[in-house]
């Protein structure tokens, strides 16, 4: 069994990404005030990306996984990714 080492984000690293994550929900909350039509959707569903992708590296501690679980990640945003354009397509054509 491999030894695994602890990892200790420090203090003011976790202040930034908390400060970070909030100003990303303030730039969504006001984005979605702004009615972009089918966009807003678009929008909110890429920062919410974005900030999930801020949890999971930091308060997660994916950065610090090896390689294989990181690609198995990132293939489910990619799935996620192609499920929603598709849906947007669905939803474009109809």
């Amino acid at each position: 069994m491999k030894n695994h080492e602890n990892h200790v984000s420090s203090d003011s690293l976790n202040w930034t990404v908390l400060v970070i994550l909030l100003i990303l929900t303030a730039i969504t909350i006001l984005a979605i005030k702004i009615h972009l039509g089918a966009f807003t959707v678009a929008l909110a569903l890429i920062l919410a990306s974005i900030k999930v992708t801020i949890v999971l590296t930091y308060f997660m501690h994916l950065k610090f996984e090896n390689l294989l679980l990181r690609l198995m990640v990132g293939g489910v945003f990619l799935l996620f990714a192609v499920v929603i354009v598709i849906t947007f397509i669905d939803y474009y054509f109809r």
